[in-house]
């Protein structure tokens, strides 16, 4: 079986959020990748293709969201797509190409607002721990925000696809968060017993296993208003024993 989820998905208050689940935060521009900027990343050549209208992405971009979220990938299609957002099939094929092509440019897009964010909240907070915290918080608020997008990119996505794709390495996201962790072990503050991939790998592993568990259950409790506990959990695994 293949394995599904993300790597790569993650102080505030445990204020009680206002669910979205069909909708990305109200700065969120529609997705605006393309088949084209997809040939452009895979070196093939493609005929230039005006922009989708605004409209079109965003039907595309909640269609995408609610049959990736509640459907197995592999039985989703890209005429479910067309038929939920009124766009025809060849429009979405001349577009994108495949039916996963059509749903990492939407992903790669939705994490990209994601790293917006962080970097945005980060501005000013000089303290490592208090940065790290805030992180955390703002992934797992961000997912209670949009547990549809969570439940594609943690539950639906077949990860040997993904990463057989350059949407996976999320390049500006995963350097910011290095460039976090290795100053840390500079500092002295974090373990140097292991590389900041690591360190990464277990504060991200464990954003993905509180999702799919908290989606699990129910989406019973505030998933954000569980930040702190989880972090000082976290932080003790990642600082040096005499911190």
């Amino acid at each position: 079986m293949e394995m599904k989820g993300n790597p790569f998905f993650g102080t505030a208050s445990s204020m009680d959020l206002p669910k979205r689940p069909h909708r990305l935060p109200p700065n969120a521009r529609p997705a605006q990748l393309s088949r084209d900027a997809f040939a452009h990343r895979e070196g093939h050549a493609s005929p230039l293709l005006p922009p989708l209208r605004p409209e079109v992405q965003a039907r595309l971009e909640q269609a995408v969201l609610t049959i990736f979220s509640q459907s197995d990938f592999h039985k989703a299609n890209i005429r479910d797509v067309a038929k939920q957002a009124g766009v025809s099939f060849s429009t979405i094929y001349k577009y994108y190409g495949s039916k996963e092509r059509l749903v990492f440019a939407f992903v790669d897009v939705w994490l990209g607002h994601l790293t917006e964010r962080i970097m945005d909240h980060l501005h000013g907070i000089e303290d490592l721990k208090e940065k790290l915290r805030k992180v955390l918080w703002l992934q797992l608020d961000y997912y209670e925000r949009n547990p549809h997008l969570g439940r594609i990119i943690f539950m639906t996505l077949p990860m040997a696809t993904w990463m057989a794709d350059k949407t996976f390495q999320q390049k500006k996201m995963i350097h910011l968060y290095l460039d976090v962790l290795k100053k840390g072990q500079a500092q002295g503050i974090l373990t140097p017993e292991v590389r900041a991939g690591v360190l990464l790998d277990f504060m991200l592993g464990m954003v993905q296993r509180t999702f799919v568990m908290w989606n699990q259950r129910g989406c019973q409790e505030s998933l954000a208003g569980q930040a702190n506990v989880l972090f000082d959990m976290v932080w003790r695994g990642i600082t040096r024993p005499d911190q």
